[in-house]
This record gives structure tokens, C-alpha cells and sequence, in this order.
């Protein structure tokens, strides 16, 4: 185990062992899953499931019984009375035990156990269904995990909206109806630019982008730029290849993200590994005195995912990356890149086009993919869409907001791994991220050495403001708090809106 500063108190100390130990069960737990996801033979998926639902119950059972119970009110205790030696550390450590704590035990055990095998077999279950484009296949998976989910709100309590019970599970302390504004918000400013983009036609040759390009060297130059661009290196990382895109880590030095490969567009193995890099340097930047604690991972989903599609889109999609880095990816695909440019490429990857697949959405549209999925859920768990009507439902409101159908539910309501999950509230998490993004970078440009650095497709102090401002505090801060800190203003959508208008005016030459 990690050895505990010697300023900490008998009952700080005696609770941060306990915590080490159910931190060691949960990542045994996720290192399982990994496994499942990317090494497992399919016909181990029954047992693995009550593998993976054993360890779960288990280590809440350890979580929220007696031992540990006694062991935070005695940490609280002595701070309450002024016996601790009062770091910062300490208190921030027994806040989100005590919020963890409280949420545990609204938890039956037999509630997590019946969950974590119901994820395990709809997981599955989804896996096929898409392969074969058979939601009915799917369908009585879904139903149980709903009227899981549902029972969840119900366990968890809330006060204006059950969904809120959901959404705080990822993104600590927001509310439906505070979605519901950032969303309406997001849909009038950019649905313009939208329309105005669409009507302006080809800004270059789309072409490119479906040309032979061999995986193994999508896989290598891919990883090559994670690490040089990035710092993504194999000393604590490793690529693997999963049905959706992921990144897990059982440590801040033990990082595991996962891609998928298309030899005919290769968008969807570069930017979704240089996405799930993102997300991994965030872990490995937290501080190493938080490891094995509670505080030991992103402060939400949502920060987390400003990580990712900062490194994705704001850097990866940049004309001053393409400048750069374009011979390097020309050079491991020249059917590829023959008679192209550093420039071509660029428009190729930022073109803005209403699309079926969420992943390989551009940035104008992402958002409008998330607002679907949103009030979707927002129907489910109000109890106004059974899961029956889904397909129909989907395809529906994207025929509504993006004006595409999908010929098929494996391109519609099949296309993601989050429901199968038990992922219901992660959603919104996708387009709070979108917004933080570009508000962190524009913050982060304000100091000139680290704008002349990005204009030369240089990240080295980027990546360090990131990990003071951002990566070293874990869930010390909460997002509201990364946010007003970093730039100086709660998240909003200016700082995206700007950036999206900007970034896509210039391609499209829009007055």
C-alpha cells in the first residue's frame, strides 16, 4: 500500500488504508472490464458477468458498512475539533468520502450486484444486436436496465427532476433544468452557422478522406503524435482495439485507451485515439498524493470530457497541427496523401456535414446529436417513451434536428455503448465538454508563450498549465470551481460559440 504522509492524523490514516484497499477493488474490477472489452473470448461474457457483479456488491458492502462508517465519523470527529493538523488535503479527502459514503448507502447491495450483471448481459447483448442490426435482440436488456435506472432516481432521491439523480452521478451538482437552458442557448446561437455553412457548399475534397490507409499505420502514426504532441508514451499507456472507443486507467501511470480501425476513413482511429489521449493525460497529470483515494480521478465527466475534445478538435483538427505533422501522416499513407496538402487535409477533416454516426460528427453538429440523446432520456426515465418506440423515436428527431434518417438501427439507435452501460445522465457530460474546451484554451492563450507554442503545433506548455489548472487536483475541485479558476468565469457557451464561428467562417469564407 502507499505509505501515508506522516502529518496525517491515526483516524486519517486508518480511513485512507481503507480507502486504498476499496480503490485496489475497483480497479480490479476495471481492469476486468478492459479485459472483456478487448481480450476476452465472447463465450466467457456469463461468468465474467458475475465476476465483475461479485467484486462490485463486494466492495460496496466494504464501502458502506460498519468499519468504514466508524472510521470517517472518527476522521470527522477530530476535525471537527481541531485534532487534525487541518491540510487541505485532509478536508477536501473527507468531503467527497462523506458525499461518496452518502450516496453508497442509499445502495442495497443486492440493488449494485442485480445492476453491474444487468450491464454486464445487455453489454453483451448490445454487441450483438448491432452486429446483426437487431434492436428487438437488445431490447428486453434495455427494459431491465431502465427499470433499474429508474429505481435508482427513486433510491437517490430528488428534489425538481428524476434525471437530476442521474446527471449527478457525472456531473456533481447541475440540474436537468440547467441543461435544459445551456442546451436551448447552444441550439439558437449555432443552429445559424449551421445553415449558413450548409448553404455555402464544399470548402474541399472529401474524398480523401475514404482513401486506402492501412490500419497498422493509422495504429502507429497515431501513437507517434500521441506521444510527441501529446505525451502519451507506451511507459504507462497501451492501445488496444474495442467495439467503442474508451479509455480506462488503474493508476495515474497506468493508463489503457482503445480505438477502432476503418482502412477507408481513418478519421475515426486518428482523432478517436488522439480523443481517448486526452482523456488519459488528464489521469496521469492528477497528483500522485491523491492516488488510491476517492480523489484520485477526474473532477466529472464533463471536465474530463473538455480533455478530450481539446486535444481531439481544438489541437488535433488545427491548421497548425495539419502544418506540421501532415509529411509524418503522408508518409505512413502515401496512397493516401497523394496530391494533397497540409491544407486539404485540414478542410478534409473539418468538414461540417449533418451526419448519422455521433463519434465521427464535426464540431458544428456534435452538440445537436447530444440534445437528441438528452431528451430522449429526459422521455425514458419520465415514462412518456417505452423502450419499444425507440428506433422510431430516434430516427424522428434526427430527421428533425440534423435532417438525416439512419437506414439502418445499427447506425441509429444501436450506434453507442452508453445504455448498454447503464450510462443514463452521461450524455450531457459530452457538450458541457464541447463549451469547457474552448474556454480553457482561450484562457490558456492569454499567456503569449503558450499561444506562440500552439501556433507552432507545440504543446509542452499547454499540457503543463492543463495539469496545474486542471489534471493535478483530481476531484479536489469541483467543475464549477476548474472552471471559474482556470478562466476566470463560469462555463458558458461564449468561448465555444466564438471559437466555432471563428474556426469555420474562415474555411467556409463566410461573411
Amino acid at each position: 500500500m502507499t505509505s501515508v504522509p506522516e502529518t496525517a492524523t491515526t483516524a486519517i490514516a486508518d480511513l485512507r488504508r481503507r480507502l486504498n484497499m476499496l480503490s485496489d477493488l475497483g480497479n480490479a474490477t476495471a481492469l476486468l472490464h478492459w479485459d472483456m472489452e478487448t481480450q476476452m473470448p465472447p463465450d466467457a461474457a456469463r461468468v465474467r458477468g458475475l465476476q465483475m457483479a461479485s467484486l462490485d456488491g463486494l466492495r460496496h458492502e466494504l464501502f458502506t458498512g460498519a468499519e468504514t462508517r466508524s472510521l470517517l465519523m472518527a476522521a470527522e470527529a477530530q476535525g471537527q475539533r481541531g485534532e487534525t493538523q487541518g491540510s487541505e488535503l485532509e478536508a477536501d479527502l473527507l468531503r467527497v468520502t462523506r458525499r461518496d459514503f452518502d450516496k453508497a448507502t442509499k445502495l442495497p447491495t443486492h440493488f449494485v450486484e442485480a445492476l453491474s450483471q444487468a450491464q454486464s448481459d445487455a453489454h453483451h447483448a448490445w454487441i450483438q444486436a448491432r452486429a446483426g442490426n437487431d434492436f428487438a435482440h437488445f431490447a428486453p436488456f434495455l427494459e431491465r436496465i431502465l427499470g433499474l435506472k429508474r429505481q435508482y432516481t427513486e433510491l437517490m432521491g430528488y428534489q425538481d427532476h428524476p434525471y437530476d439523480a442521474l446527471l449527478d452521478d457525472y456531473e456533481p451538482g447541475i440540474k436537468t433544468a440547467q441543461v435544459r437552458a445551456i442546451f436551448a442557448d447552444l441550439r439558437e446561437r449555432t443552429l445559424p452557422l449551421l445553415r449558413r455553412i450548409v448553404a455555402a457548399g464544399d470548402a474541399g475534397d472529401y474524398t480523401v478522406l475514404t482513401r486506402l490507409f492501412p490500419a497498422q499505420a493509422q495504429r502507429e502514426v497515431s501513437l507517434r503524435i500521441a506521444a510527441e504532441a501529446f505525451g502519451l508514451l507506451p511507459g504507462f499507456s497501451r492501445l488496444d482495439v474495442s467495439a467503442h472507443p474508451f479509455q480506462t486507467n488503474f493508476s495515474a501511470d497506468d493508463l489503457r485507451i482503445t480505438t477502432r480501425f476503418d482502412e477507408h476513413y481513418f478519421p475515426m482511429s486518428l482523432f478517436g485515439t488522439w480523443h481517448e489521449t486526452g482523456h488519459a493525460m488528464y489521469e496521469h497529470g492528477v497528483g500522485r498524493d491523491l492516488e488510491r483515494t476517492p480523489l484520485s480521478s477526474g473532477a466529472s465527466l464533463g471536465v474530463h470530457e473538455s480533455q478530450s475534445r481539446l486535444f481531439e478538435n481544438l489541437l488535433g483538427r488545427s491548421r497548425a497541427f495539419w502544418q506540421r505533422y501532415f509529411p509524418e501522416v503522408a508518409a505512413a499513407a502515401p496512397e493516401m496523401a497523394a496530391g494533397q496538402s497540409a491544407e486539404s487535409i485540414y478542410r478534409a477533416v473539418n468538414r461540417v456535414q449533418p451526419s448519422l454516426i455521433r463519434v465521427e460528427a464535426d464540431e458544428v453538429t456534435y452538440n445537436f446529436h447530444i440534445m437528441l440523446r438528452f431528451e430522449i432520456e429526459l422521455e425514458l426515465i419520465e415514462g412518456k417513451l417505452e423502450v419499444a418506440g425507440l428506433p422510431a423515436a430516434w430516427n424522428a428527431r434526427m430527421q428533425e434536428y440534423l435532417g438525416v434518417t439512419p437506414p439502418s438501427d445499427t447506425e441509429g439507435v444501436l450506434q453507442d455503448i452508453h445504455w448498454s452501460s447503464g450510462l443514463m445522465g452521461y450524455f450531457p457530460t459530452y457538450s458541457l465538454g464541447n463549451l469547457l474546451s474552448a474556454q480553457l484554451m482561450e484562457a490558456a492563450r492569454r499567456e503569449p508563450a503558450i499561444a506562440a507554442e500552439i501556433d507552432r503545433a507545440e504543446y509542452g506548455l499547454l499540457r503543463e498549465w492543463l495539469r496545474v489548472n486542471v489534471h493535478q487536483y483530481g476531484r479536489r475541485r469541483t467543475p464549477g470551481q476548474i472552471a471559474e479558476e482556470a478562466t476566470g468565469q463560469p462555463l458558458n457557451a461564449d468561448a465555444y460559440v466564438k471559437y466555432l464561428e471563428g474556426k469555420y467562417g474562415d474555411i467556409y469564407r463566410l461573411e
